[in-house]
């Protein structure tokens, strides 16, 4: 009853103010045509004056009265029959589903990047890999026009699905990841996620959660790396579970393997760590400030906007994409040499044999014989140039260029929905008329998002407003 008193002393209030205007403005039409004792023009300059000044008044007692329809006190409610609300209380519903619509389109956005960033981007991840790790190919593919008559072949020879080999042992290394960061949080009661307020003591034990976390998926990763790269026509499929007994044998290798050239655990640990955590601390940094100045250009154009309040958490979630994609972006771009690195280091002396991108056909073997992280780099340097540590760049800018126009895609998609859920009328010209019939010009008004004409008129709010 409180809500319905509320919505009853509003609309009585608005009437009543509106009424009170209406005789007023007749009055002076009254006492503006009255006969004087003054000479024509001066009657006639005096009019014109008091026409201006109805008109301004016309205009700010409209204002008035919406303005006492949105912000009248609700202690100061009178009764009236429940009907007069219905537009009210439909404005109040719409609000509601508005809210919850923008919610769950979040939370949508949220789920289809995840799974462009996990899942779509996989076919470009083996073909940047396969590149990376062959050392002895002509073609370096630093851009992508070079990668695609070797993509069309690879897919003639061996199907589609041969850019998707790899993706269950890579969502497997992810998960473990994101489990092991679990684990270790809860045992020692460190951080697993760091924001702007984390003081500088819960950022050292967040960082060294990474460390520990890196260092144990170091084996498996290599286990995925040599599935996603091995040519599926050369090489028996492996299963779903195959990672996790491959780097477990290689975890447990502490010294020399008895497979030739393959590199112990203990030498890959050191280099994988240092990587892991430049790379992920890199990409907080420009992940941080990418987002800062994306919402602190949403808040500048929401205060331009006459400080009217609007419902920017759509708004913010995309910035937050978008601010993600910079930051892996930039990271990926700046770290790809160290990734080709330690990529060559993790594949050695697991005998792997690779598709041949140089023309999408035949298949070669990986035969290195690195020593560590310096011998790698100088031989490359020495073998290859500096254009042999981009190798697979053009694999990268194709991933991208996807990711960017899923990303698109989806905000149209989101954007359509919610005009639609909206509903929100345009807005109408309203135009004030003086005591003559002369229409005067205005600005366009609109009463609320949610209230149509139809709906106004037929609550004689918009009658009494053009009078």
């Amino acid at each position: 009853m409180a809500g319905i008193n509320n919505y009853s002393s509003l609309k009585f209030q608005a009437e009543r103010g509106l009424h009170d205007d209406h005789h007023e403005k007749e009055h002076r039409a009254r006492d503006l045509h009255l006969p004087t004792t003054s000479s024509p023009s001066k009657h006639l300059g005096s009019s014109i004056d008091s026409r201006e000044k109805l008109i301004v008044d016309n205009i700010i007692a409209d204002q008035d009265a919406l303005n006492r329809i949105k912000y009248v006190d609700s202690d100061n409610a009178l009764s009236l029959p429940l009907g007069k609300h219905k537009v009210l209380d439909k404005y109040s519903d719409n609000q509601d589903d508005d809210t919850s619509v923008r919610k769950y389109l979040v939370v949508g956005v949220q789920w289809f990047s995840l799974v462009t960033e996990n899942l779509l981007s996989h076919p470009f991840i083996v073909l940047r890999r396969q590149c990376q790790v062959y050392n002895a190919s002509r073609r370096y593919h630093l851009h992508p026009f070079q990668l695609l008559p070797s993509i069309v072949h690879l897919h003639r020879r061996q199907g589609l699905t041969t850019l998707w080999k790899g993706v269950g042992s890579c969502l497997l290394v992810r998960g473990m990841t994101l489990a092991i960061d679990d684990f270790i949080s809860k045992l020692t009661s460190w951080p697993k996620d760091v924001d702007s307020r984390t003081t500088l003591k819960r950022f050292g034990q967040h960082i060294l959660l990474k460390c520990i976390s890196i260092s144990l998926v170091v084996p498996y990763h290599a286990a995925s790396l040599v599935e996603t790269v091995q040519s599926d026509i050369a090489s028996e499929k492996p299963g779903l579970f195959d990672v996790f007994r491959e780097g477990s044998l290689r975890l447990f290798y502490w010294s020399s393997p008895q497979k030739g050239r393959m590199l112990p655990a203990w030498a890959l640990i050191g280099p994988s760590v240092s990587f892991g955590i430049t790379k992920y601390l890199f990409n907080l940094v420009i992940r941080g400030v990418s987002s800062r100045i994306m919402r602190r250009r949403i808040t500048n154009s929401q205060e331009s906007q006459s400080g009217k309040y609007q419902d920017n958490t759509l708004e913010h979630q995309n910035a937050e994409i978008y601010a993600s994609l910079i930051a892996i972006l930039t990271t990926e771009v700046i770290f790809f040499p160290f990734e080709t690195i330690l990529h060559r280091l993790q594949l050695q002396g697991t005998r792997t044999i690779i598709d041949n991108l140089d023309n999408g056909y035949d298949v070669v073997p990986i035969l290195t014989n690195y020593q560590g992280v310096v011998d790698c780099y100088q031989t490359t340097i020495v073998s290859e140039g500096i254009c042999g540590l981009y190798k697979g760049f053009g694999a990268m800018i194709l991933q991208f260029a996807a990711h960017i126009a899923v990303i698109k895609l989806a905000k149209w998609v989101v954007n359509r929905i919610a005009e639609v859920k909206s509903n929100r009328p345009p807005q109408r010209i309203v135009q004030y008329y003086n005591l003559d019939g002369i229409a005067c010009n205005s600005r366009s008004t609109t009463l609320s998002p949610s209230l149509s004409s139809t709906e106004i008129e037929e609550n004689s709010l918009g009658q009494n407003s053009l009078d």
